[in-house]
Order: structure tokens, then C-alpha cells, then sequence
């Protein structure tokens, strides 16, 4: 089991520290987005039919990502002191993997602004389509997951 408590840190970390394209270092904003990421609330993501994924360095949590196994990645969050080496592609590709394992042929996510730019670099495509999420302005992306022939 892991630590509820270092995978809330990581995830409030990215968010205030990497994710300011989205709020501009808006207090409220960031109060808003970072509200749900507390450990009681992400213990009430364990469920059926979802996965948390988290990778470590040294005992100490590095990124943390999220899929319902019906094709959605749910979360994707690098702890700043981590960017740049390579952890978010790896973890995208395991949670991308874990979905056709469960026999998603399609995968789906909603990207902030911050995070648009990677998700297209690891093949991704965007829908088109806005959304909301927790009030921050989102772009709906899809990637096929059939295998390359």
C-alpha cells in the first residue's frame, strides 16, 4: 500500500509549483484544483475498476498517475524536483499499457494547458473538444492503443 500523504504532496507540488500556465499563480484557483488532492479524498479513489500508479526514487514518491480501466487516464503528476528525466513518458506509457491489458483499444484524458505539449510528444491527438475540470479550461485527447504493426 502506498502513502496517501506523499502521493498528496507530490500531486499539490506539481500543481502549484509546475502547473502555472493554468492557475497564474492564483491563490483561489490553486485552492480549488488542489482541494480534492488531501489523503482522505485520494483514499476514496481506490476502487474497482481503477488504478493508482506511483513511481519512486530513494523511498521517496516522484509521480503519480491515475486510470479507470475503461480507457481513461485519470492523473498524470510529476513532482517538480523530477521533470526532465524522462519519469512522465515512462508512467504514461506503464498506465497506457495497464489499459490494453484491460482491453482498451482507446484511451482518453482531459490535458491542461500545462500538459498539452507532452501529450502530443507521446502521440497523442487532440479531440477538439473543451471541457471543464474542477473550473480550469481543459482539451479532451485520444490515443489509439492498437498495437503498430
Amino acid at each position: 500500500m502506498f502513502d496517501v500523504f506523499d502521493l498528496s504532496r507530490v500531486l499539490i507540488r506539481s500543481i502549484t509549483e509546475l502547473c502555472r500556465a493554468d492557475h497564474q499563480d492564483d491563490p483561489q484557483v490553486i485552492a480549488q484544483w488542489t482541494a480534492n488532492k488531501d489523503p482522505e479524498t485520494i483514499r476514496g479513489w481506490i476502487r474497482d475498476g481503477s488504478q493508482i500508479w506511483l513511481t519512486e526514487q530513494a523511498g521517496q514518491v516522484t509521480a503519480v498517475g491515475g486510470l479507470i480501466e475503461t480507457g481513461e487516464i485519470t492523473l498524470l503528476y510529476i513532482d517538480p524536483d523530477h521533470i526532465g528525466c524522462g519519469i512522465g513518458a515512462a508512467l504514461l506509457d506503464r498506465l497506457e499499457r495497464e489499459l490494453i491489458a484491460a482491453g482498451c483499444t482507446e484511451a482518453r484524458l482531459e490535458a491542461t494547458a500545462t500538459a498539452q505539449a507532452f501529450y502530443l510528444r507521446q502521440g497523442w491527438q487532440a479531440t477538439g473538444q473543451r471541457c471543464d475540470r474542477q473550473d480550469l479550461p481543459c482539451r479532451e485527447m485520444r490515443k489509439s492503443l492498437h498495437p503498430a504493426h
